[in-house]
């Protein structure tokens, strides 16, 4: 960060700009690597040294999948591989964070790792479901247009370092990897006037892939066309309640946290989600990246909010 400072956010060398987003890394990575110490070994009445670490290396996992997420809409799926084993090892020998609320230091190796088993597999089979039905009740859109619409197939602009093909219509533009999640997805359009590399090919209807297009019984690579484009009446396009990356990493935060970490933070995430929606003023079937979200959440479940969990049961036991 000093460096950043000094060198006014440049690099020494090439003089070029330095995201800001690696600072903020580096700023909360060392915040919360204090938080996680305090929690475990300051705060904590019997000190959890190896609790401590464990908490720190959940840290730095949630937070290069947040920022991953965020900004490619991607979650690394083998981030969540290591981080389940680690979870699972770390909390049999330790099971400080899967006993947060309970404070039990005395709780048995065997204790810890079957917590954390059963956090891990309630985790990542909660998600799984949702985004089994997700694609069952939402895994199509369907669009119909009074007067037909322009819609084409757009490549990315040449200085865009890691742009994507998109799919345009009416001017609204999604991206092909928000398109094609699953093998079998694809695009359906009914029309009256198709253009494949400037010519006009007589069609009333045409199916998209990820690779190719079918126009009747002709078949046409998407990497060899030049061009391609046309007006519809009625689109029908691929969408998912839900990315393939969430229910791992749901899956790896019970790994950590155990089963009622898990309902906490599929909870307190939903609210964060949605709160950001409504103050993004992001509509409904826009993609929004949900693993910041789990991230944020399970961070809140470690400092503290699994008080709030505790004074709730203990006011309901109360009435």
């Amino acid at each position: 960060m000093l460096t950043w400072i000094l060198q006014r956010g440049r690099c020494a060398s090439c003089g070029g700009r330095i995201a800001l987003r690696y600072v903020v890394v580096e700023v909360l990575t060392a915040v919360l690597f204090a938080a996680a110490w305090y929690v475990a070994v300051t705060a904590s009445p019997s000190p959890h040294l190896i609790g401590a670490g464990l908490t720190m290396v959940f840290v730095v996992v949630l937070l290069s999948i947040s920022f991953i997420d965020a900004e490619h809409m991607l979650i690394p799926v083998v981030f969540c591989w290591w981080g389940m084993g680690v979870g699972v090892v770390g909390n049999a020998v330790d099971p400080f964070l899967v006993t947060l609320e309970e404070g039990a230091s005395g709780l048995p190796w065997w204790g810890g790792l079957a917590r954390s088993l059963a956090g891990l597999a309630l985790g990542w089979g909660l998600l799984e479901a949702v985004v089994l039905a997700g694609k069952k009740f939402l895994g199509e859109r369907h669009e119909r247009f009074p007067e037909p619409v322009d819609w084409r197939l757009e490549e990315p602009e040449e200085d865009e370092e890691e742009g994507e093909l998109a799919f345009v219509i009416d001017e609204e533009s999604l991206g092909w990897s928000d398109l094609f999640y699953r093998k079998g997805d694809r695009i359906q359009i009914e029309g009256d006037e198709v253009h494949v590399d400037g010519e006009c090919v007589r069609a009333s209807s045409l199916t998209i892939y990820r690779d190719h297009v079918l126009i009747g019984s002709t078949r046409h690579s998407i990497a060899n066309l030049r061009s391609l484009s046309g007006k519809a009446g009625k689109v029908v396009i691929p969408r998912e309640a839900m990315g393939g990356g969430d229910p791992p990493l749901l899956g790896m935060i019970g790994a950590f946290l155990g089963w009622k970490g898990v309902i906490f933070t599929l909870f307190t995430a939903s609210v964060y989600a949605l709160a950001a929606a409504v103050l993004g003023r992001i509509g409904f079937g826009r993609p929004l990246p949900f693993g910041p979200f789990m991230a944020l959440a399970a961070l809140t479940w470690v400092f503290g909010g699994w008080q709030l969990w505790d004074w709730y049961f203990r006011t309901i036991g109360g009435f």
